[in-house]
């Protein structure tokens, strides 16, 4: 029998988002019938379950309830996209998978969702350009007690290198676009602005133009994908202590951005003016974003260094680039409209946001 591939958080942006694009493939080695969607709620397995796909509702926080499930549906790889800073949720999956190993006598893989955040100087990681081919884990657990998802990020290597379970650990930069999930369609920052832009009638910039790595949300998946296709085939990977993927397809200047969104709200008849302006200080930031003024910079004002050469080395080909993104600002308003109209801004999509800053901070 063949074994499967389990996919956590697949009611959330980037879950949802593998969960489709996986089922869209035609001509690639991952065969749909072997994936298993697991969600928390009754109405998201309702939702993901007219796709087609197996679909369980799974309390990742249980060990005893994750090492069955892991068992009795024969999956021997995890893509875990439920929480980047619980390590809990990820190393009850570690040992359900090195219990399966066991089991049937093959190699298992766990790939990890991580977060930007761990790679930005404001959380403390260290200034200049930081290549994912160097000395990223060392790095991390040197400095696990200042971050949450660095600490996650060194338990679950860790705990996957003493239980004999191949780890990856994937790290999406600033990712853009609307999600192609069932549920939850809308990423985390640009959003935001385009709320408060509309509810401020003018688009605010902070005065630093800073410079963030970016990703389009189906390029993110696709990432994913091809780790995947890899690991089906047989082809050696980096993985542990050397697996991680920096999601990193071009560079974006948040002010430039935000320049490109005034134009493109006005142009909607959504904002008075096409024109910028700045925020006096992170108080009235926070005041137009609607977080708590503590959670400004990390998430909204941070910039990083980090360069991305595993991913290419394994075949990843990005499909955006940042003429293409800012060519398409108007994709982001649209979905956040989306998003309001159909209750996912206020009902599916502040958890999310506010797990990130939390990981961020």
């Amino acid at each position: 029998m063949s074994s499967n591939i389990l996919i956590t958080g697949a009611a959330g942006y980037i879950g949802g988002s593998i969960v489709a694009d996986f089922l869209a493939r035609k001509t690639t080695s991952i065969d749909v019938d072997r994936l298993i969607a697991a969600v928390r709620s009754e109405d998201q397995a309702d939702s993901l379950s007219n796709l087609g796909i197996r679909v369980i509702q799974l309390d990742l926080t249980d060990e005893d309830t994750v090492v069955k499930t892991v068992l009795s549906h024969n999956i021997s790889i995890v893509i875990h996209t439920a929480s980047s800073i619980n390590p809990s949720l990820a190393l009850h999956l570690i040992t359900a998978l090195s219990k399966q190993g066991e089991v049937s006598g093959k190699k298992t893989y766990f790939i990890h969702t991580s977060g930007l955040g761990a790679f930005f100087e404001n959380t403390g990681w260290p200034a200049g350009p930081f290549k994912d081919t160097d000395a990223v884990f060392e790095t991390e657990k040197e400095l696990a007690d200042s971050s949450p998802l660095r600490k996650t990020d060194v338990a679950v290597i860790e705990h996957a290198e003493t239980r004999g379970v191949g780890c990856f650990v994937v790290v999406p930069s600033l990712v853009y676009g609307k999600g192609s999930g069932e549920w939850n369609k809308l990423s985390v920052v640009l959003p935001v602005y385009v709320k408060a832009s509309i509810s401020g009638q003018a688009v605010y910039k902070f005065p630093e133009d800073t410079k963030v790595s970016s990703v389009h949300i189906s390029d993110l998946t696709a990432l994913y994908g091809r780790i995947i296709e890899n690991i089906l085939q047989g082809k050696p990977l980096p993985t542990g202590r050397e697996g991680y993927y920096f999601a990193l397809a071009h560079y974006l200047h948040l002010g430039e951005v935000l320049d490109h969104l005034a134009i493109q709200l006005k142009a909607r008849g959504l904002i008075r003016d096409s024109k910028t302006k700045i925020y006096l200080n992170d108080e009235a930031a926070a005041s137009s974003l609607g977080i708590p003024v503590p959670f400004v910079r990390p998430l909204w004002n941070s910039g990083d260094n980090i360069i991305a050469e595993i991913p290419y080395k394994i075949g990843w080909r990005p499909m955006w680039n940042k003429e293409r993104f800012l060519q398409n600002v108007d994709d982001e308003i649209q979905a956040v409209g989306l998003g309001h109209e159909n209750g996912y801004w206020e009902t599916r999509q502040q958890g999310p946001v506010f797990e990130h800053v939390l990981a961020l901070h």
